[in-house]
């Protein structure tokens, strides 16, 4: 792994980002939303690494992959409340706080995508 900088990964994170606070803003649907916009942000974690490290890029995939799920399951042991930010709105809704099993499908559509990006 080497520290770097990558202007093509940085436009795709600066164009994710803006299509996910898009989609929070303007979609309330029951598709997009909530499966979109899980999909987009393991893209979103993944793009953003890859600005700052050179490395395998399957390996960073898998890591991302794992750290969602991560995150998923934790939501299942209500972490949110653990760290004291149920009542923020911004945290609750960054970090997530309810559990699915469709989360855990959209991350690893997102993670699939992830890996098409190559080196």
């Amino acid at each position: 792994m080497k520290l770097t900088f990558n202007l093509k990964f940085l436009l795709i994170f600066i164009a994710i980002f803006i299509v996910e606070i898009l989609i929070a803003k303007y979609l309330h649907d029951t598709y997009i939303r909530p499966f979109g916009g899980d999909v987009l942000v393991v893209v979103l974690i993944y793009a953003f690494l890859r600005i700052f490290l050179k490395t395998n890029y399957k390996k960073l995939a898998l890591g991302v992959l794992v750290f969602s799920f991560v995150v998923e399951f934790l939501q299942l042991l209500h972490y949110v409340n653990w760290l004291g930010l149920q009542n923020n709105k911004f945290w609750s809704i960054v970090l997530g706080t309810y559990f699915s099993v469709y989360d855990l499908f959209a991350y690893f559509v997102g993670y699939l995508i992830c890996l098409l990006f190559g080196d």
